[in-house]
């Protein structure tokens, strides 16, 4: 039988009473939740037209002829998709809670989690989240703690701190299922330091960023320990919150920052800094921010958590694609979230942009977004902890890398999603031209001059 010939056929044959679901059994469900249905059903066609179709383009160009209506009515004919949608059903489980509060960062690196809310990917899963925002790292760490939020957008570094208990209250078991961004960082400088591009040059000079448990932080420290500056003696380094890192650059309270987006391009565009090298010159490819939960949400709401991770990695996937940045930039600029002009998050997410020194630059992968946890990623950040002396004494790198990343429900999420997971959860890098090996971390640590251990 054709694709094509007599759809309706098939649809009449299985539908239900009320001619709008395509088994009695769909009906059912429908009544019983209909926002989980709906997310069940969509999930099931999704999966079958991208396993039909798995060329992105010859997709849409089917949709777009015969609508989507018909072209799933034309699938039914020959797949069994009533069943598969209701063996999905049954393996899927209810929602353990629908209602949920994310908090966030106002920053490029939170688009995914933030524009699933106003696009929809959230309640495409059947879930009612508030993002909320949030004035600062440690409070969106000690809300979370506590349970006011049931997860959150977290820098990569600090679920492996609450885990293990570092700059906390206490060890609370974390979960990093998905990097919300790759790169998406740049060094800014004052504009009264125009003329003093060499790192070798900035001794005395005082830099934020915007947590102690970042990557902003281990990345600053290893530009300028890699340029001769020890950061804890010849430079000052400082946390502050990124919404008031440009006002802190106005007022000549620092030279400069580490910092993420969009606070790089918005000094630019007040014209109290200029940009002097992204983050990526320094580490292509770097996980920057973070999906985070606590373990306890993880084990104790496996559904909802396997939905809410579901909606993160679908508008992750959404964000990869070049194309959609300018649509993303309008939806995630406004009060309630990044509270920015459109042009600022543009800028940012597109990759053409003014430096601040009179030239407009052009970097595609300025920002990336690419939800793999990479466990080689964690063990990476836990020889820079060490490398500063935040953690001490003997560090089991895999087994704590293991279970805060979890690379096993990305993978399978990614591939649903229609994203191409690795076949490994590690992966070896370099940094400024010097590599890592993730299965040899304290030959790495050891092979650095300046360090504090």
């Amino acid at each position: 039988m054709s694709l094509f010939s007599n759809p309706f056929d098939a649809n009449r044959r299985l539908a239900c009473g009320c001619g709008r679901h395509a088994s009695q059994a769909e009906h059912e469900r429908a009544l019983q939740d209909p926002a989980r249905a709906s997310a069940v059903d969509s999930a099931v066609e999704n999966a079958v037209m991208r396993a039909l179709f798995p060329q992105d383009a010859l997709r849409r160009r089917f949709l777009r002829a015969v609508g989507s209506g018909t072209a799933m009515a034309a699938i039914a004919s020959i797949f069994p998709l009533a069943a598969a949608k209701e063996a999905f059903a049954q393996t899927a489980g209810p929602l353990e809670k629908q209602k949920l509060k994310v908090g966030f960062i106002p920053i490029t690196c939170a688009t995914p989690i933030i524009m699933a809310h106003p696009m929809g990917f959230y309640a495409k899963q059947g879930l009612d989240v508030e993002v909320v925002k949030t004035a600062g790292w440690a409070l969106i760490r000690d809300k979370a703690m506590s349970g006011e939020y049931d997860a959150a957008h977290m820098l990569s570094p600090m679920p492996l701190a609450i885990s293990m208990g570092v700059g906390a209250s206490r060890a609370v078991p974390w979960t990093m299922p998905a990097v919300e961004n790759i790169n998406g960082q740049a060094i800014t400088l004052s504009m009264k330091h125009k003329d003093r591009r060499d790192p070798k040059d900035w001794k005395g000079f005082k830099f934020a960023v915007p947590f102690d448990y970042s990557m902003h932080n281990y990345l600053l420290r290893y530009y300028l320990a890699e340029h001769g500056l020890d950061p804890d003696t010849d430079v000052q380094i400082r946390s502050v919150p990124p919404p008031e890192m440009v006002a802190n650059l106005r007022a000549d309270n620092i030279d400069g920052f580490l910092a993420p987006d969009p606070v790089n391009q918005r000094a630019v565009y007040d014209g109290v800094g200029f940009i002097h090298i992204l983050s990526k010159a320094i580490w292509d490819g770097h996980p920057c921010c973070a999906f985070s939960a606590s373990k306890e949400f993880v084990t104790g709401m496996p559904n909802t958590y396997q939905a809410l991770l579901k909606a993160i990695i679908e508008a992750t996937a959404y964000a990869r694609d070049a194309a959609h940045r300018k649509e993303i930039a309008t939806a995630i600029a406004a009060p309630n979230y990044l509270n920015q002009p459109v042009t600022v998050v543009e800028q940012v997410l597109t990759g053409t942009y003014a430096d601040g020194l009179g030239k407009v630059l052009t970097d595609p992968n300025r920002i990336d977004f690419d939800p793999m946890p990479w466990q080689s990623f964690a063990v990476w950040i836990l020889t820079q902890m060490k490398r500063w002396g935040q953690i001490k004494g003997d560090v089991d790198y895999q087994k704590v890398a293991s279970e805060v990343f979890l690379a096993t429900d990305a993978v399978r999420l990614m591939r649903e999603a229609g994203l191409t997971p690795p076949a490994d959860t590690g992966k070896t890098f370099s940094i400024m031209g010097k590599p890592f090996d993730p299965s040899q971390p304290d030959a790495y640590l050891a092979g650095f001059k300046i360090r504090r251990t």
